[in-house]
């Protein structure tokens, strides 16, 4: 049985701009410039750095694998603000 005040490390909100460029292959611009536009979603800090999760990043990627993200595809968010 899990611990239900544990979070899934899956959606923990663990990797910086930095890292995820690291996970992803790309440059830090490249990350920020598909945060900005949309095609990868993740949250802001209350100080404005954005966070990801390891589950978006490995969705971003899948979307890749299917041809890449385009403008008004759903983008999911696990935002600690969305309720």
């Amino acid at each position: 049985m899990s611990n239900p005040t544990s979070p899934d490390p899956a959606t923990q909100l663990a990797f910086t701009s930095s890292e995820a460029a690291g996970y992803l292959g790309v440059s830090l611009a490249t990350v920020r410039r598909w945060s900005n536009a949309g095609f990868l979603a993740g949250s802001r800090t209350p100080g404005g750095q954005r966070r990801f999760s390891r589950a978006q990043l490995d969705q971003f990627l899948a979307s890749l694998d299917r041809g890449g993200p385009r403008a008004g595809d759903p983008v999911v968010s696990h935002s600690r603000d969305a309720a």
